[in-house]
Parts: structure tokens; sequence; C-alpha cells
């Protein structure tokens, strides 16, 4: 079960329903953490409980689409330069209280705008990142809230800060909701090879990374999270002063998974693979962690799976699913539900 140790009960419901909450991060490259919420509630509403969807994320890719599920907001689309300089229409969030955007740093440097036989890790730029900065800014956006993850490059930030500042507009508050929590001058060794960079290549980003962080007002070097999509929060961090958060932790507050955890009985969660990374930093085991403090069960569907049983337990999982497709995920949610418990009625599950 998720609890190790005595905690707050699951709340008395006499003969109500049980409820589950349903807080999936997104199966990279497969679907949404909105898709993935609504295939599980679903299988568990047609077992006869109530499902709570609510979408999270680690402060890497999906993080503005969980953002935009709970909390609303206006979907923008700016037409920027995407990691080579092409066109691309990107989109980014304007939230309910007109003053708050959030930019994807995805949606503009992502790798997934870059064929494998393009990438490019020297050229590779952040600069359609911060040209969605800008147009957060020109739209009235005092805080920026920029979610990295998932780049295709490894410039420093260098491109973004320099979009920004040729701009002409005046530099918001940056909040950088990070996924990782690698320093600046080691983010092209652990994550060049992904960019389609050799070894001397590595050699060459590191080298440059290392001459922009000994020209930056602050030095990112040593600084945990600063080497984010590939320094890009370093870039901010020392160039335009942008704070550096935590991701998974961040988003839960932001979409109030805690009070959300206080209302049900057992919750749902899950990615495209659960493996080694999963129990460093990652949305699930910031989610374990909440649900044994809150006593509550957390079972897991992923696509994959490469963790054993020992670290499994270590995280506090009442079970582990896998699934591939909208219609398993909506047998995952069955299952958990049947896991759960039955409708009061003793009505069985349809």
């Amino acid at each position: 079960m998720c609890h190790e140790a005595p905690a707050e009960p699951a709340r008395d419901r006499g003969s109500v329903t049980a409820r589950v909450l349903v807080a999936p991060d997104d199966f990279k490259g497969t679907f949404t953490a909105p898709e993935v919420a609504a295939a599980i509630a679903d299988g568990i509403r047609r077992a006869g409980l109530e499902a709570d969807e609510l979408p999270i994320a680690d402060g890497g890719g999906g993080t503005m689409a969980a953002l935009h599920a709970s909390l609303g907001g206006e979907l923008r689309t700016e037409r920027v330069g995407d990691p080579l300089g092409r066109p691309v229409d990107a989109r980014w969030l304007l939230l309910p209280d007109g003053r708050t955007a959030v930019v994807e740093m995805a949606e503009a440097s992502g790798l997934s705008l870059v064929a494998p036989e393009e990438r490019d890790a020297w050229r590779a730029s952040t600069r359609g990142t911060g040209e969605l900065i800008a147009a957060a800014a020109r739209a009235g956006a005092a805080t920026v809230l920029v979610a990295v993850g998932g780049s295709a490059t490894t410039d420093g930030g260098a491109g973004a800060v320099a979009a920004v500042r040729e701009a002409g507009v005046a530099v918001p508050a940056l909040r950088v909701i990070c996924d990782v929590r690698v320093p600046f001058e080691d983010c092209a060794r652990v994550f060049g090879p992904q960019k389609g960079a050799d070894p001397a290549m590595i050699e060459r980003l590191t080298q440059r990374l290392h001459e922009l962080a000994a020209g930056a007002p602050r030095d990112p070097r040593g600084r945990p999270m600063t080497g984010a999509a590939g320094g890009l929060s370093g870039g901010l961090w020392a160039f335009l002063g942008a704070e550096l958060v935590e991701g998974a932790p961040y988003v839960l507050d932001a979409v109030h998974l805690d009070e959300r955890l206080a209302e049900a009985d057992a919750v749902v969660s899950g990615e495209g693979r659960l493996d080694d990374q999963t129990l460093t930093g990652k949305a699930i085991a910031e989610l374990a962690r909440r649900c044994r403090a809150a006593g509550r069960p957390l079972h897991v569907v992923a696509g994959s799976r490469t963790l054993d049983d020992d670290d499994v337990a270590a995280l506090g999982l009442a079970s582990v699913r896998e699934a591939t497709t909208l219609e398993e995920l909506r047998e995952a949610g069955r299952a958990v539900a049947a896991a759960v418990g039955r409708p009061p009625d003793g009505e069985p599950p349809g």
C-alpha cells in the first residue's frame, strides 16, 4: 500500500461511492496527460466509482497542458523560430489573472521539432523560446513561468536571452520550472548525445558553456538546476535574473494536488516509462511522497516498466499496470476501481 506509517486516514464517506484521484503525467510521444487522465477516469467511472481528473507534470514537456487543464486560461499562438531558425507556430498560455503566462520551451526549441537527421547540437538555438517570452511580455504578463525540458539545444540560453533583449520589452519576472537538477557545466555531457552530439562536439559545447558562464553577471556553474534544457535555465538565471524552482513540487502545488488528495480515497497516476529516472525528481516520485504522507494508496499505470519490485516497494506503490493504448488505459482504470472497492449498493461494476 502507499502509506508506510499511520497517517491521516481516508475521509469517512459512509455509503458514498469511493473517489479516485486520477493524476497522471504524459506518455511522451504518445498521449498527453489530459488524454491519459480522461481514459483512466473513463474506466473508473464505468466500474461505478467517482474519478477526479488532475493531469500533472514535472516541469518538462506537458507542464503547460497540466496547468491549463487545472487553472484554465487562454492558449495563444506565436510564429517564432524553431531550434534551427525555421518558422514554427508555438503556443503559450495566459492564465486567468491576465498577468501570468506559461511558456513551454519545447513548443519552440524542442527536440521533437527537429528530425533525427537534422539534429545539430552546435547550431540549435533557444531563440524561439525567448521570442515566446517576449510575446507574453507584450501581452501584459508581469510573470512568465518557463517550463523547460525536451530541448534540442545546448546554447546555455544564449539565444533566448538575446531574443528577449532585442524585443525591446520590459523583461518580466521569470520563474523557470526545472525537470532536472544537473548543473550548467554538465548539461552537454549528460544530455548532448540525445541531441546528436558526439564526444568531440560535447567537448566543444562544454567549452562554449564555460565561456558563456564566465561572462555572465551571475555564474551559473555548480548550481543545481542550471543545466536544464541545455543550460536554458542557467542562462535565464545568470543574465535575466530568473528564479529556478524544482519542477514536480512546483507543479503539484500549482494544481492544488494536496487539496484534491484530501478528498480522495485512492490515487492512480501514470507515465510513459517507469524507470530509474522515476525515482529522482519525476512527478510520480513526488506524488508518491505526498500519498505516503496522506495515507492514500497510489496505483500507477505505465507504458513500460523497468523498475524492479524493490524499487516499486520503495516508492510505496499499491500496484503497477502496463498500458500502451487508450483502451488499455481504460481497462487499467477498471482494474484500479476493482482494487479500490465496489459501489456501495453492491451492484457489480458495469
